[in-house]
């Protein structure tokens, strides 16, 4: 079984930075790629940011331009790196294999935007 923990996340202002950090505990080979969901308070889980296996790298409308997804192999990690943040990035963000079958949810890590 695949085990994620997810770190990071924190309190910041509208327009500052958080780099979340996500390590995989088991082997990820097999699946098409990983990435970030978040899940706010009265919202539904969503896809914001995702990695196939190759590099290539898709976001969500709302983040585009502002968050960057990468990883680290030899580490097992996938980073997210988000800018310029929003109120409306607040939210739990949880990482997760994309475009495969998801592993059970951990906790995630929150992030709150907020003056």
């Amino acid at each position: 079984q695949v085990h994620v923990v997810e770190s990071g996340g924190g309190l910041v202002q509208p327009g500052g930075s958080l780099r979340l950090s996500c390590t995989a505990s088991g082997s990820i080979f097999g699946v098409n790629g990983m990435g970030w969901y978040r899940q706010a308070p009265g919202k539904q889980r969503e896809l914001v940011a995702g990695m196939f296996r190759n590099g290539t790298t898709t976001y969500s409308d709302s983040v585009k331009g502002r968050f960057t997804i990468s990883r680290d192999i030899a580490k097992n990690t996938v980073y997210l790196q988000m800018n310029t943040l929003k109120p409306e990035d607040t939210a739990v963000y949880y990482c997760n294999a994309v475009w495969s079958s998801t592993f059970d949810w951990g906790q995630g890590t929150q992030v709150t935007v907020s003056s």
